[in-house]
C-alpha cells in the first residue's frame, strides 16, 4: 500500500474526492507541522483530522522525528526529547515522546508513530548511531505509555540502526519484546542518500525478522522499484512526497519510468501520458497538451499528481493480485523487464537485489 504525504492535512494540489477517486486508502500527516499549525486544540474542538480535511479513509500520522533530520538546523536532541525552533515564528518547544503522543492522540490518526531518534543514514558518526538506537528503545516505553487511546489508534514501532546491522539487530529485538503493545511495526531511517546496495542489505536482513502477521511499513519510499523491491523483501507499507512533487516539476510516472514531458521531444506527441491508465489526466490530456503547461501551469502539477498517485495505487493492487495468485516473481520480471527497456540493461544494484530473494531479472 502506498500512501500520499499530506503534510499539513491536504495532498497539495487534490481533494479528499480525488484521492477516494484514485483508490488511495491511508493519507499521512505529519505531527511536528500539524501540532504547529493548526495545531492540537482546533483538532480536539473540530473532532480531528478526518473530520477537519473531510477524509472518511485511513488516517497515519508521523511521529516528528522525521524532523530532527529535516530541521536539523533547528533542532537539539536529549534524552528528554527534541527541541525545534519554529520555522513559523522562531520559538522554541520541545517535542518529547509524551507530547507526540498528546498530539496524534488529538489528531486521530488511525495508525500513530512512536517518536523515534532519527539520525541520517549518511551521517558518520558511530556514537551517535549508537546512542540514537538505544534511545529510540528507551523512548518507545514512554510513547506505550503516554497513548491514551490505544483501542483507536494503532501505534507502530520504528527499527532504527542506520545502515549497522548489529544495531538494527538491536532494535528490532526491543521492539519485537513490546510487540503485545504495538499492532505494527516500521523500518526508518532509509532512503536518506545512502547507496542502493547498503539500503537493500539492511531491508533483506530486517524485513524478515519482523511478524508476518502484522504491517511492516518502510519509510520515506516512493520510487517505483524501490517499492517492488521492498514488497519482495517482505515490505507492506509505503510513503514518499517523491510521486507528488516530481509532478509539480512536470514529470509522469509510467511503466517504463518517467517522461519529463517538459522537454521538446513531447511538443508534437498526440499521445496519452499512459495508454492503459484510467485516471483524468490520461483520459483527458495528451503528452503534447502538457508540454505546453508542464512545471509553469497549476493545472499540469493538479492532473500529473493526480496521474502519479494514481500509478502508484494500481502498481501496489497489481502486487496485491499477483501475490494472492502465486505470480508474484513473474510480475517482478515484467515490471523490472519494462522499466529498464529504453535504457542499457538493469542495473545491477536491481538484479542483485532481485536475486537475494530468488528473482531472476537479469535476462
Amino acid at each position: 500500500m502506498f500512501m500520499p504525504v499530506g503534510t499539513q492535512g491536504c495532498v497539495k494540489g487534490l481533494t479528499s474526492m480525488q484521492l477516494e477517486e484514485i483508490e488511495c486508502q491511508v493519507i499521512l500527516g505529519n505531527t511536528y507541522h500539524l501540532g504547529q499549525r493548526p495545531g492540537k486544540d482546533l483538532f480536539l474542538e473540530c473532532g480531528g483530522l478526518h473530520k477537519f480535511m473531510s477524509w472518511k479513509r485511513g488516517l497515519l500520522t508521523d511521529s516528528g522525528g522525521f524532523q530532527m533530520v529535516s530541521l536539523a538546523d533547528l533542532s537539539d536532541v536529549t534524552e528528554e526529547g527534541v527541541t525545534f525552533q519554529s520555522p513559523i515564528d522562531g520559538k522554541s518547544e520541545m517535542l518529547t515522546p509524551e507530547k507526540s503522543m498528546e498530539i496524534q492522540n488529538a489528531i486521530g490518526a488511525d495508525i500513530i508513530m512512536a517518536l523515534d531518534d532519527v539520525v541520517s543514514s549518511v551521517k558518520i558518526s558511530k556514537e551517535r548511531f549508537e546512542e540514537a538506537t538505544h534511545r529510540t528503545t528507551r523512548w518507545i516505553d514512554r510513547c506505550i505509555k503516554g497513548h491514551k487511546r490505544p483501542k483507536e489508534q494503532a501505534l507502530f514501532g520504528i527499527v532504527q540502526g542506520g545502515l549497522d546491522d548489529r544495531l538494527r539487530d538491536i532494535s528490532l529485538k526491543g521492539l519485537l519484546k513490546r510487540g503485545k503493545d504495538l499492532p505494527g511495526f516500521a523500518i526508518g531511517g532509509l532512503a536518506g542518500g545512502e547507496g542502493k546496495e547498503d539500503f537493500c542489505r539492511v531491508l533483506e536482513s530486517a524485513l524478515p525478522k519482523l511478524p508476518f502477521n502484522k504491517p511492516r511499513y518502510v519509510m520515506g519510499i516512493g520510487y517505483p522499484i524501490d517499492i517492488v523491491i521492498c514488497t519482495a523483501f517482505g515490505g507492506d507499507m509505503y510513503d514518499c512526497v517523491f510521486p507528488s512533487r516530481t509532478a509539480r516539476f512536470g514529470n509522469a510516472l509510467v511503466p517504463e519510468g518517467t517522461l519529463r514531458l517538459k522537454q521538446a521531444q513531447y511538443k508534437t506527441d498526440e499521445r496519452k501520458v499512459q495508454d492503459d491508465c484510467d485516471c483524468v489526466c490520461c483520459l483527458n490530456y495528451t503528452r503534447k497538451d502538457l508540454n505546453k503547461i508542464a512545471g509553469k501551469e497549476t493545472e499540469a502539477s493538479i492532473v500529473l499528481t493526480y496521474h502519479n498517485l494514481r500509478y502508484l495505487m494500481r502498481l501496489c493492487k497489481q502486487m496485491r493480485e499477483a501475490i494472492e495468485k502465486k505470480t508474484f516473481k513473474a510480475f517482478c520480471v515484467e515490471f523490472t523487464k519494462k522499466l529498464y527497456s529504453l535504457e542499457k540493461g538493469v542495473p545491477k544494484w536491481v538484479v542483485d537485489a532481485f536475486a537475494k530473494v530468488d528473482i531472476d531479472v537479469s535476462t
